[in-house]
Order: structure tokens, then sequence, then C-alpha cells
């Protein structure tokens, strides 16, 4: 059996695990050293650190400090590798713990970091996935039962000093053009809540000044939430520090394209099984800027798909130009719509393209002044028919369930 370098203890508050860390800093210390070549556990807690329970109130979704996340395990130093060699990182297996069979999926309020819709959806909600096995079902949306596709949402290398500098400035000077907008247009170092793993003393503070953000995905991976990295894949890692310095965490059961939800995917508390190595040389051999990867050979067999469209016409009927964002807002927009016909609440169909495994793709980006994209719904994850009909839709979903919501303060 393959060692467990980090363990957790999901009694204990994840800043008393010194191999866990919540920023990207080159000199947050490398907590376990591995050979290329080893295969190794990793355990993580959720991205939140466990802040968010298992019960039918969403007023820890509600109240929760953003700038306490994403809590990463490691970083993992590997030998030999150095500043423009690859990292080969393959996932051989990812899962949840045991003790944790169970995830969740959220929209946290306009007020509180907001989300892909949450123009619509401005308030707190939350709904609990349980996980038996490779399925997952919620008490608080009926009528839904599929087979997750689970990956870490973030996974990535430490940067070197001069790529954090880039980092902080550039989104400095976004958050800059609207200081004041709700929510913010990025989010900068935050000392009060930064984790700095085994760092003691100046180092700790530093990290604590500099250290960036871990929201959202940048050019050494980070929070990509991308749901085909699943087990079986393989990624390649740009190196910017001695070691690397590889951390992860953000584990999700299952997730749609674009983790829509924001508190997208389904949530876990989880493992890691991987293994490592390296090619020396291999940014500038393979002309690599940001990670690749070759996808898992394992996926959820869902084939029947319906699919909705969307372009760069906004809610309010303004046209704009080959605008991808929009596009694609409008057609969740319509996949939301069109499952309210069959009784869910908006909230609950949106919580459904957040953690299904659905496709969203770009279809068209050359056709002025619009863009189309198209989120693909899997129809057989549902315990009634979906498709149109003659007949039209029944409300098979009556109403007397409801995801938890909880109003501002």
């Amino acid at each position: 059996m393959p060692d467990t370098l980090i363990k957790v203890d999901l009694t204990k508050s994840a800043y008393e695990n010194d191999k866990i860390h919540n920023r990207w800093h080159p000199e947050v210390p490398i907590v376990e050293w591995v050979s290329p070549g080893d295969d190794f556990i990793i355990e993580t807690v959720d991205w939140t650190g466990g802040f968010i329970k298992n019960n039918d109130s969403a007023d820890d979704v509600r109240d929760i400090d953003l700038s306490i996340v994403h809590f990463l395990s490691g970083p993992i130093g590997v030998k030999g590798a150095e500043p423009g060699d690859l990292l080969v990182v393959d996932l051989l297996d990812v899962g949840p713990l045991k003790e944790s069979l169970w995830g969740f999926n959220g929209f946290f309020s306009k007020q509180n970091g907001g989300g892909f819709l949450t123009d619509h959806f401005p308030l707190a909600q939350k709904s609990i996935w349980d996980i038996k096995g490779l399925y997952t079902s919620s008490r608080h949306v009926p009528g839904v039962n599929f087979a997750g596709l689970i990956h870490p949402g973030l996974i990535g290398c430490l940067p070197d000093a001069k790529m954090l500098a880039a980092w902080n400035a550039r989104e400095a000077e976004l958050i800059a053009t609207n200081p004041t907008r709700v929510p913010g247009l990025a989010n900068p170092p935050f000392a009060p809540t930064a984790h700095a793993g085994q760092a003691k003393g100046d180092v700790k503070a530093k990290i604590g000044l500099e250290g960036a953000r871990t929201v959202p995905p940048r050019e050494h991976g980070g929070n990509c939430d991308i749901k085909d990295l699943s087990r079986g894949s393989k990624i390649y890692f740009p190196v910017y520090v001695p070691g690397g310095g590889l951390s992860m965490g953000d584990l999700h059961f299952s997730q749609g394209d674009g983790e829509i939800t924001f508190c997208g995917a389904i949530e876990m508390a989880g493992w890691l099984h991987i293994k490592v190595d390296v090619i020396k040389d291999g940014v500038a051999k393979y002309g690599i800027k940001n990670p690749v990867f070759k996808p898992s050979p394992i996926t959820p067999n869902y084939k029947d798909y319906l699919i909705f469209e969307g372009i760069s016409v906004d809610e309010a009927g303004k046209q704009h130009y080959l605008d991808v964002h929009i596009a694609y807002r409008q057609a969740c927009l319509n996949a939301i719509e069109y499952l309210k016909k069959f009784g869910y609440s908006g909230a609950q169909a949106y919580s459904i393209l957040g953690t299904a495994p659905c496709q969203g793709h770009i279809s068209g980006v050359v056709d002025v002044p619009n863009a189309c994209a198209t989120l693909w719904l899997p129809t057989e994850i549902f315990d009634f028919d979906v498709m149109p009909s003659a007949a039209g839709p029944v409300k098979h979903i009556t109403g007397d369930i409801q995801m938890p919501i909880s109003p501002d303060k």
C-alpha cells in the first residue's frame, strides 16, 4: 500500500494542521519530499475546512468568511524538479473520506462572494448530497440520481517570486477599476486569515502580506475546476520553484462544466492517490505556459442529452459582441426555466446544473455579433422523462421539498 503523506482530522481546525496552507507563495515550506516515480496518498479537508455543515440551514453558506479558503494539502516537493521542468502528476485514484460520505453545493449571497447567476439567486442557499458508492442524490433536490466524476477542483505548483508579483499587480490593477464593486472584481492578499503551513516568524508574516488568494486559476493551474480531471488523468505542470511545491484540495464528487454555482460542484473531504515524475526542461521543449492534461478514461456513461443554447444577448435584451460569458449564462438560464416546468424551483434547477455531469461547450465565436454557447443536460439522471412532447411537461416535483435559504443579515 502507498504511504499516506498527509492526513487530516475532520474534528480539528484546518489551521491546526501544518501540512495545510491557504495561500500561494514561493516561501510556503515544502512539507514532504518524494522522488520521481513515487506514488503516495494525500488526504484533504473540504475547501472551507469544515465550515459548511451537513444540516438543513444555509446560514453557514451566508456567514462564511471567504478569505479563509481554499485549504490545500501540501506543498509536496519532488527531488530533482527545477524551474523550467514539467512536473508529471498521475491521478491514480480519488475518493471521499470514509468518515465523511456526503458533500454540499451552495450559492453564496451576492453580498459575500456571489456567483455566476448571482443577480438571479442573490441569497445564500445550500443542498446536501449523500455519496453512495459511485452515485449521489440529495434530500434537497428530489428526482435526480447520478454517477459522479470525482476530481480535485484545485491542484497546482508554487509560483516563484516574479510570478507572484505579476499576479498581485495585475489583480490589484483590476480591482482599482471598480474598488467598491459587490462582489469584488478580485481578491487581494489578506494576512489575518492566512495559513502559511509550516512557516514561522518573519516568513509566516511575509506569506500573509504577499500570498496570493486561491480563488482563481492562474498560470500554475490552481482552482481550474475541470471536471474531467478525474481518476486516470495525467497532468503536466510547469515548475517554478525547486521541488515544484505541489498542493491540492477542493475535491468534488461531481460537477457540471463551469462550476456555475461557485460554491459549486459537490464539495467534499477526500483523498488522492497520485504518482509523480519529471520531464527535464519540459516547459521550453513543449512551449508550455499553462498546465496541460490527459483526461480520465473513466466517465459517467450518459449519452442522451438535451442541449440548451445561449447567445450574446443579455437578460435585458442588450446586444453584446461575441461575449461567451453572457452566452453561457443564457444557456444556463434557459435550462433552469425549462426544468421549472417540471416542478423544480429555480434554485433546485440551478443546483442540478452545478452538480450533475453537464457539459458546457463554446459552440461558435466567429459569427458577429453573437457567440453561441451550449449547456448539455444528461436526461438519464432524472427519475422521469424530461424530453419535450406534444402532451407538454408534467410537474413531477410537487414543491414540498425546498433548498434551505438564508436572508442576508
